[in-house]
């Protein structure tokens, strides 16, 4: 009788522990999971990665995940079919076809408005030093859009609205952070240059080299990067009022190494541009090629339909990159980590495996941003950073973010 109570009780404590352990492996894929997602049209719904999830509806009960679960809006994602996991929210959409690039250029970008990278002191006549931008409330990272109620396109314009304030204070329009507010620079006439002075560095335009991740053949436009620009001085996205995309050739490449971040050089093509660049955002630059450029990279480009990110998978990939002249070539790839609840330009890790990539550039190296990553025949994303610690790995975002506005 009293083995019998024994064995009872250890069941039940398996069991117990069993169940404890099913419903803590049920918060884990919540946490990972998102809470709305698109698929395609007329496709089973399911998660690529979690084949163990199934979906259920409040039409069919539980059925598994690469059944049918179209024609529904909200769906309930549940372990095995017994332990609910979570409400996802189902949209359903045709697939885009994109024209892939992997081709680098040149990215030249004119600020809406100065970026303050820096505030300095200035030394008036009595000797005395003090930094006006600072007792103003600036702070380096802030944009300035107006001063004295006109439109700032450069930092000469700022720098002659200070200098013709006559030491009267000169009145502003900041943006820090997607806030605009008003502030008051009090200049002070400097001893060294004879010129009133703000006691601030801006800038207005920035230029760099970044790889075209993909391309609507129809309309001309295109998206790179996937990730935004930023000032390498304040770390802050730049506010784009024009832009220009131009050709680049790659001259050369630095290997990239534990510690040391590798880098594509190459030159921009003088007096020539393929497109215009009008959006800077967290997931890629955006622009519209112009008609010469679209009808040239149309003429020898792969198109792929565009993978939904509950597609995607942990497994063997590729990638298209240029680390010579101007033309991509294709390099083997494995996608290790997926995380489909994530947002940003950090959606997957992805480690490069090709060794010809590996012996010339070490893996993934600064340039090749916005190389598109593609999975089982389908555009899955695209690179966006390197491990400073292992240049054979980086991370990827998910081609569906970076074509949330594709214009």
């Amino acid at each position: 009788m009293m083995l019998k109570r024994k064995i009872i009780r250890s069941a039940a404590a398996l069991l117990s522990a069993a169940m404890l352990g099913l419903f803590g492996t049920a918060g884990y894929y919540s946490l990972r999971l998102p809470s709305a997602v698109t698929a395609e049209t007329g496709k089973a719904f399911k998660i690529a990665e979690y084949p163990e999830l199934r979906c259920m509806t409040a039409f069919d009960g539980a059925v598994p995940a690469a059944g049918s679960c179209s024609g529904t809006e909200q769906v309930t994602l549940s372990l095995f079919g017994v332990i609910p996991v979570k409400n996802v929210e189902v949209r359903r959409a045709e697939a885009p076809v994109y024209a892939v690039g992997g081709r680098p250029f040149g990215i030249k970008l004119l600020m809406e408005g100065v970026m303050v990278t820096g505030l300095g002191d200035v030394e008036d006549e009595n000797g005395d030093m003090s930094c006006p931008a600072e007792k103003a409330g600036i702070r380096t990272g802030d944009v300035i859009r107006l001063a004295d109620g006109e439109v700032l396109t450069s930092n000469d314009a700022l720098q002659a609205a200070i200098a013709a304030s006559g030491g009267k204070a000169v009145e502003l329009s900041v943006e820090r952070d997607g806030d605009i507010f008003p502030v008051s620079l009090q200049p002070v006439f400097s001893r060294r240059s004879g010129s009133w002075k703000g006691g601030m560095w801006v800038r207005d335009s920035i230029a760099g080299i970044g790889t075209m991740s993909f391309f609507d053949k129809e309309s001309g436009c295109f998206a790179g990067l996937g990730h935004p620009v930023c000032d390498s001085d304040t770390g802050g996205i730049v506010p784009v009022h024009s832009g220009e995309a131009v050709p680049v050739e790659i001259t050369d490449v630095r290997r990239g190494a534990e510690g040391i971040p590798g880098e594509l050089r190459g030159s921009f093509a003088a007096g020539e541009s393929f497109g215009v660049l009008d959006s800077n955002r967290n997931s890629g630059i955006y622009g519209k090629l112009t008609p010469e450029a679209l009808a040239e990279l149309s003429a020898d480009c792969e198109e792929f339909t565009m993978a939904y990110s509950q597609d995607i998978k942990e497994g063997p990939a590729e990638i298209y990159a240029t680390i010579s002249g101007e033309k991509p070539e294709k390099y083997t790839a494995e996608i290790e980590r997926v995380d489909y609840g994530s947002s940003g330009s950090k959606n997957m890790v992805i480690r490069i495996t090709d060794k010809r990539l590996l012996e010339a550039a070490g893996g993934i190296v600064q340039g090749m941003s916005g190389s598109p990553v593609i999975q089982d025949g389908r555009l899955a994303g695209a690179v966006t950073h390197v491990f400073v610690s292992d240049p054979s790995r980086g991370y990827g975002i998910f081609a569906e973010n970076m074509a949330e506005y594709l214009q």
